[in-house]
């Protein structure tokens, strides 16, 4: 098979399965988010571009935008040889997880894994007294977030993604992350919503990170995640640009290791 027709087989596959995760192939639609979700009366194009809508069936709710964008970090990734394992922690019904190990099947990269972190049964209460920016959150109440490790585990076999390179974190991050065999990350995606849950994965994962690796942030817009994020930047002393990728998400590039060693000075 000649190369570029393979990766034009390649590409075909990856634009299928971007229609596909998203339920736009089918027109899914969608419910306005809420702690009792509304289901909205006509598919709307422009809410699942932008992930603003939950999907009634579709495996993942972060919209085309995202997705795509998560395909050209990869790229990037595979590309320039960055090393690592990819994470997503919060994975819903496990869409956005299940691209990341259809990219690396697509490439036939067989050294790199997929960590899979999620309670497999929605967010967790806020703990307001320890995180005050988490204060009234009701999320934990969202039935509609709350999806089992089997279910997830059944989505990807549905695609023939489900094998030794996938591997499931279950529990709170605060008690799975800072234990996970986890040796090097390329791309940490955190899709947990709260102060909490952005911190707990920042702290355990973050150091994991490879120099040029990619951190993204699906939940930026919502002012407990973006507090985070501001945070854990700021006393980590981040300077790396935060770069918007839609109007909720936004990723940033974790800084050279060259710009890291500092130069001796002449004597």
């Amino acid at each position: 098979m000649k190369p570029g027709f393979k990766m034009q087989l390649i590409d075909r596959y990856l634009d299928l399965l971007e229609q596909t995760l998203t339920g736009a192939i089918l027109d899914d639609l969608g419910f306005q988010p809420g702690e009792q979700p509304e289901l909205l009366t006509h598919y709307d194009e422009k809410r699942r571009l932008l992930g603003q809508d939950w999907p009634q069936h579709a495996h993942t709710m972060v919209g085309l935008t995202r997705l795509r964008h998560l395909r050209q970090c990869i790229d990037q990734i595979l590309k320039n040889n960055i090393p690592g394992d990819f994470i997503e922690t919060g994975v819903w019904r496990g869409g956005a997880s299940i691209f990341m190990r259809a990219m690396l099947a697509a490439y036939d990269i067989r050294d790199r894994r997929v960590w899979v972190a999620d309670s497999f049964k929605g967010l967790p209460p806020p703990c307001s007294d320890r995180f005050p920016a988490d204060k009234g959150s009701w999320l934990h109440k969202a039935a509609f977030l709350a999806v089992s490790l089997e279910e997830v585990q059944r989505n990807f076999a549905k695609y023939g993604l489900l094998d030794a390179q996938v591997v499931f974190l279950k529990g709170w991050f605060k008690d799975t992350l800072p234990r996970a065999p986890v040796a090097q990350l390329a791309l940490l995606r955190l899709d947990g919503d709260l102060y909490e849950s952005t911190m707990d994965a920042l702290n355990a994962l973050y150091d994991k990170v490879s120099p040029n690796g990619f951190i993204v942030v699906d939940d930026y817009r919502l002012p407990t995640c973006q507090r985070a994020i501001h945070d854990f930047r700021a006393s980590n002393s981040i300077s790396e640009p935060l770069e918007n990728i839609d109007p909720t998400a936004a990723f940033w590039r974790k800084r050279p290791l060259h710009d890291c060693i500092p130069v001796a000075e002449e004597k």
